[in-house]
């Protein structure tokens, strides 16, 4: 295999030609791809930052083998990669002068390409997170149920000042740095109806559960977030069986979600509401 073989470009229509069915055939495992760019499709190729997305495609015997896609200032995610796969790729953007600040993908492709950038680039490659990606089975209401009611996001000031609000601190809880602006997202969320709260009885937000929009038939739970001082009380099950039970209703084939395999809380509550693992990811950082 040559590192020519990977066919990059910037843009995203000549991509979404080449490698759209590809992707669209396995929407779970390719949940990451679909939701990005459909966000790149809905709001611009500078969502994410200004330089602009680098799309990769794979090809041979005319076939789509695989697909990287890198939205800078965010790690480059693949798709799954053997040995020598990832390591044409890493030839390929390495020769022509890219530089990552990291790579998501599936474990074993991740091992991979981190082992091969490290080799090619002299970078340094350090383990940050693994992952494991739920898909929903039947869902079940967990117990006990705590008082309230879910409510979809408004327009509303007061809506959109919570969002932002606790999609920082969401940000900040899980140690990452929000590189979106935060206005610009949860207006994007409420206008699509993917954000919903979990109020008491009062009408007080008390936890927040965010879904993307439909693509290929899948949607993921992005976002679960509950004040410290508001834990242990059911809330974040409650909001987050909510939000799935919506999407189910408004069509999704497939509803998903990522876990911090670090945090067995969430994984067991999770579980507990129907989700079932699909496959574990791998991020890592590069450092120069």
């Amino acid at each position: 295999m040559r590192p020519d073989d990977w066919h990059l470009t910037h843009d995203l229509d000549t991509f979404l030609r080449r490698a759209g069915d590809f992707l669209a055939s396995s929407p779970a495992l390719h949940t990451v791809h679909l939701t990005v760019l459909d966000n790149l499709r809905r709001r611009g190729l500078h969502v994410y930052g200004e330089e602009a997305p680098l799309f990769g495609v794979l090809e041979r015997g005319g076939a789509v083998r695989a697909v990287s896609l890198h939205t800078p200032p965010y790690w480059i995610n693949l798709t799954s990669l053997t040995g020598e796969q990832a390591d044409a790729l890493a030839v390929r953007l390495a020769s022509a002068g890219h530089r990552l600040p990291g790579v998501t993908a599936d474990r074993a492709t991740a091992d991979a390409f981190a082992d091969v950038w490290q080799r090619h680039t002299g970078a340094g490659a350090d383990l940050w997170k693994k992952q494991r990606l739920y898909q929903l089975g039947e869902l079940t209401t967990p117990e006990p149920r705590p008082e309230g009611a879910p409510r979809i996001a408004t327009a509303a000031a007061t809506d959109r000042a919570r969002l932002m609000s606790w999609y920082e601190e969401f940000g900040a809880s899980i140690g990452e740095h929000q590189l979106q602006d935060a206005g610009a997202l949860a207006d994007a969320r409420i206008a699509h109806g993917g954000a919903l709260f979990w109020e008491t009885p009062d009408g007080t937000p008390v936890s927040l559960a965010v879904v993307t929009p439909e693509v290929a038939g899948q949607v993921r739970v992005t976002t679960v977030y509950t004040p410290a001082h508001l834990r242990g009380r059911g809330y974040a099950g409650a909001a987050t069986a909510a939000v799935s039970r919506a999407a189910r209703a408004a069509g999704a084939r497939e509803v998903l979600l990522f876990t911090d395999l670090a945090n067995p809380t969430s994984n067991g509550l999770y579980q507990r509401i129907g989700y079932r693992p699909v496959a574990d990811f791998t991020v890592y950082r590069f450092a120069e």
